[in-house]
């Protein structure tokens, strides 16, 4: 049997996946459902979509059927994973604007919830926080391709510079 510490694959084993795969939906286990939602729907303004009883529930922006699945059906009043272990790092969550990062700026700070940074990657700025049950978000935008940085041989050169809250906070919001 094969361990996960052999698994003899590389990137070129099998060829590149179809560029257009996409990440469809995340769903993260949590503790309390509604403590999730009040975060998720109430703070960053998700829309509920649909709902399993008291233990999973279903959100979305827009009209999408859901981006979001959160259950308790094996986390009901459990706690986030200890430091050192393996697991999920953390959600991106992408914003089609500056301006609409801009409002998720400010509804985290009308909520008091602290960041734990915020970075310009120069292809995108983005802000990073907890969920209520710990779990690591980026919200981020994307700057336009045109704009990316490239090195001299063309190659793509991302950084991680401290973002300007004040110039996000200053960004017109119409979303």
């Amino acid at each position: 049997m094969t361990t996960r510490s052999e698994i003899p694959y590389t990137s070129t084993s099998f060829g590149a996946i179809d560029p257009g795969v996409t990440i469809g939906h995340v769903h993260l286990k949590v503790a309390d459902l509604e403590r999730s939602l009040a975060f998720y729907c109430g703070v960053l303004g998700f829309k509920l979509t649909q709902r399993y009883g008291a233990d999973a529930a279903f959100i979305a922006a827009g009209d999408y059927h859901h981006h979001l699945g959160l259950n308790t059906w094996q986390s009901k009043g459990g706690s986030a994973p200890p430091e050192g272990t393996t697991g999920l790092f953390h959600v991106a969550i992408r914003y089609p604007t500056r301006a609409a990062l801009a409002d998720a700026l400010l509804r985290l700070e009308a909520a008091s919830i602290a960041l734990d940074g915020a970075s310009d990657h120069g292809v995108s700025e983005a802000l990073y926080l907890r969920d209520p049950d710990g779990n690591g978000l980026e919200l981020y935008w994307d700057r336009p391709q045109e704009l990316w940085p490239f090195d001299d041989r063309g190659e793509l050169h991302m950084v991680t510079r401290p973002l300007d809250l004040k110039s996000l906070r200053r960004q017109d919001r119409t979303v």
